[in-house]
């Protein structure tokens, strides 16, 4: 349990690092694009983000699985030859695709309301050979459980994107430029972090051998994960063609339903997606250890994990939505200088909850070996989205995105719970922390924004927020230890007395 506790506190201090580094670029970009500008890199972005799922999903996640298999076993040949044909299988399909794309690019292009789209798709497109190659070293450290480098590797990823970015923003002058040139800094962020985790593979003593006939394995076995995320990725074109178009049809212009997009896209969903930084170290650090618990049918350890980590989703993704709702409008302005953003902000953010639960009960599926399972509860969500976001802007607008969204994760997060049970055998009682949990954060909620109204009045936005939110976010862990969701109080005292002891011994 401490090295799966070491782990999560590692990946999640470098991913709240690169998330913070990739927040404040978002704002960056933001502001030097426009909203008109930042939803046509969105829509381009979004059919980008279909390719690359289909080089870089379901490889990556398989082969840290088989790597941590065989590392029982110290079959090192093993890992060298499921590397190097993963490297050529990921390869071909990254340059098949690339091909697809310019032979039918007047097709592609016929996909977009504005033909400023497919040039940016183009200058995405590169990224897709890199990532293929970067994905196949980054699934081998993580199967070897080589966290610091998968983090490193990232962190790397993330900075030079940044300076690129800056760099050719900089001369530009049209939207158009500016969004291409954007389009251009994540293509050439993907070469160098590709040459850089293939550098970091080798030097802690990776190797490669003969491919072996492991193609149809890895094909099959990582199909369903790279369905699901395909299908998630597919998701982002269609609905950056059905909310605006839907937009149009209740009566607003091409311009503002495309601006109300780049708002809710551009500025609101990377807020949402905040709690999953925690709930996705946790998923990353899951994968090895239930994959050898699994080959070691060690099924006490196994039912541990899925419990604490399903416990652990619930009350990460539940702490935010208070502080959302109740600072969310001050949150929107400070940070964009957009009031719209914090309205979707504070409306929407109670599907942080089945997005938190969605995003571990899909890994541990897929760590048990029920891909196809899994992939099959996601596309019955994603029937169930679209339909909503069909017919709900004629009744909320641009809200009817995050309604379909936050619907499609509650079912498919209440399949994956029936399946876990079944194929488990273990009784995750959820139910009841879950209503405790929604209890809470009502009043939290109507504390953080008594707070943030207050402290608006007399001081700047950014005092504001922090003093509410750090107000909402006592208020909820201490709610939460009254009504025993979880031991805050002997987690901070065991801390507290680690603490100590470790300052004794140095003493000494």
């Amino acid at each position: 349990m401490k090295s799966l506790v070491k782990t999560v506190v590692l990946i999640t201090g470098f991913s709240v690092l690169i998330r913070v580094f990739g927040f404040l670029f978002r704002i960056y970009l933001s502001r030097t694009l426009g909203a008109e500008a930042l939803g046509l890199y969105q829509v381009a972005f979004s059919v980008f983000m279909v390719l690359m799922t289909v080089v870089s999903s379901g490889l990556p996640f398989i082969i840290s699985r088989m790597c941590a298999s065989y590392r029982i076993n110290g079959d090192r040949k093993k890992q060298g030859s499921i590397i190097s044909s993963a490297l050529i299988l990921g390869l071909a399909i990254s340059l098949a695709i690339c091909g697809i794309v310019l032979l039918f690019r007047n097709l592609f292009a016929n996909l977009f309301t504005d033909e400023a789209c497919i040039w940016i798709l183009l200058a995405l497109l590169p990224a897709l050979v890199f990532s293929s190659v970067y994905s196949v070293f980054r699934g081998a450290l993580w199967g070897q459980d080589n966290y610091f480098a998968l983090c490193v590797s990232e962190f790397f990823e993330q900075i030079v994107r940044i300076l690129v970015c800056v760099l050719l923003l900089a001369p530009a002058a049209s939207n158009l430029t500016k969004a291409v040139g954007v389009a251009w800094s994540m293509t050439i962020a993907c070469a160098f972090s590709a040459l850089f985790v293939g550098l970091l593979y080798f030097i802690y003593g990776g190797k490669l051998s003969k491919p072996g006939k492991e193609y149809k394995q890895l094909v099959r076995r990582s199909t369903p994960i790279t369905g699901v995320r395909v299908a998630g990725s597919l998701a982002q074109p269609l609905i950056a063609l059905i909310i605006p178009l839907r937009l149009v049809a209740i009566g607003y212009t091409s311009s503002q339903a495309m601006t109300l997009y780049g708002v809710a896209v551009g500025m609101t969903m990377p807020l949402l997606f905040v709690p999953t930084t925690l709930i996705g170290s946790l998923s990353t650090a899951l994968v090895p250890d239930i994959s050898m618990a699994v080959v070691k049918e060690d099924s006490s350890h196994i039912e541990s994990r899925v419990r604490s980590s399903v416990i652990f989703a619930l009350f990460v993704s539940a702490l935010f939505v208070p502080l959302f709702v109740g600072a969310g409008e001050l949150v929107g302005e400070f940070l964009f200088d957009n009031a719209l953003s914090g309205t979707i902000l504070a409306a929407s953010a109670w599907i942080m909850i089945p997005m938190g639960l969605t995003n571990i009960t899909s890994s541990l599926l897929n760590s048990l070996g029920h891909e196809v399972r899994s992939c099959v509860n996601y596309f019955i969500g994603a029937v169930v989205m679209f339909a909503l976001m069909w017919v709900l802007p004629s009744l909320c607008g641009i809200n009817a995105l995050f309604w379909g969204m936050g619907v499609c994760m509650c079912v498919t997060s209440c399949l994956n719970f029936f399946m876990l049970k079944r194929k488990t055998g273990i009784k995750l009682k959820i139910f009841k922390p879950l209503l405790i949990l929604l209890f809470i954060t009502v009043p939290c909620a109507a504390i953080t924004s008594f707070v943030a109204t207050l402290c608006a009045l007399a001081m700047p936005s950014f005092f504001a927020i922090a003093i509410s939110c750090i107000v909402g976010a006592v208020c909820y862990l201490l709610l939460c230890t009254v009504f025993e969701v979880v031991d805050v109080k002997g987690y901070a005292i065991s801390v507290l007395s680690k603490f100590k002891r470790r300052k004794k011994l140095k003493k000494v």
